[in-house]
C-alpha cells in the first residue's frame, strides 16, 4: 500500500516512499532480499568509520530466535507485529575501540538503519522501526554485553492491506502524513534564528 509523503519541495523517491505502515504480510522475504538490507545498512557512513551499528536478526525459519526478538517488544507492538516474517534489533556500540566513549555512535546507528529502510522500498519491502521494545529485557535475554546499547527492533516484509490488521490499528494506517514546517526545524547559524534559505523570495 502507497502512502508518499506530501512534500513541499522534490525529493527523491525513495525517500518520499518510505513510511512505516502496520500492516506487513507473512509472506517469508527471500534470503537475498534480507541481505541487500543488510548490505546497504553496511555501507552507512559513520564517524572515524567506526560501524558501531550490529543487528541481531531472526526470521520465522529459526522460530525460537524470532520468538526471542517479539518477546522483548511491547504488548502494543506484539498486537500488529505478528505476522511479520523478519525482526531485526539494532544495537550501537558505545566505546570506541581505544575504549572510549563513541559520542556519535547511536547517530551512526542511525545512519544504517535509515540505510535499510530505504533498500526495503526499492526491494519492495515494508520495514518498520519501533522504539517500543523493553531494552533490559533485551539485553538479558539477547546475552547484549554493557558496552553495547540496545536502540530500535524493527519489522520487516512484504506490504498487506490495512483490513488485515487488528481494528485497533486500522485507523492509524490511514491517517494523513504530516511533519514540522522546515522554519519549525531549519534555523540559521544560530539556534532558533530564522534561516536566509527559507525567507519568501528565497530562491
Amino acid at each position: 500500500m502507497r502512502n508518499p509523503a506530501p512534500t513541499l519541495y522534490p525529493i527523491h523517491d525513495l525517500l518520499a516512499e518510505r513510511w512505516s505502515p502496520r500492516s506487513i504480510s507473512a509472506r517469508p522475504v527471500e534470503p537475498a532480499k534480507l541481505k541487500s538490507l543488510l548490505e546497504a545498512a553496511r555501507w552507512a557512513p559513520s564517524s572515524s568509520n567506526m560501524q558501531p551499528w550490529r543487528f541481531l536478526v531472526a526470521t520465522r525459519d529459526h522460530p525460537e530466535q524470532w520468538q526471542r526478538l517479539f518477546d522483548c517488544m511491547v504488548e502494543w507492538n506484539q498486537g500488529w507485529v505478528r505476522a511479520s516474517p523478519v525482526l531485526i534489533l539494532s544495537v550501537a556500540a558505545l566505546l570506541t575501540p581505544e575504549g572510549k566513549q563513541n559520542h556519535h555512535a547511536h547517530h551512526d546507528t542511525g545512519l544504517a538503519t535509515q540505510n535499510l529502510l530505504l533498500q526495503a522500498v526499492a526491494e519492495g519491502l515494508v520495514a518498520h522501526a519501533m522504539a517500543g521494545f523493553n531494552r533490559g529485557l533485551a539485553r538479558e535475554t539477547l546475552s547484549i554485553p554493557e558496552a553495547y546499547d540496545p536502540v530500535a527492533m524493527i519489522a520487516v516484509g512484504y506490504p498487506a492491506e490495512a483490513s488485515d490488521l487488528p481494528e485497533a490499528y486500522r485507523e492509524g494506517e490511514a491517517r494523513p502524513r504530516e511533519r514540522r514546517a522546515l522554519n519549525e526545524t531549519v534555523f540559521g547559524a544560530g539556534f532558533g534564528l530564522p534561516s536566509p534559505l527559507l525567507q519568501e523570495g528565497a530562491g
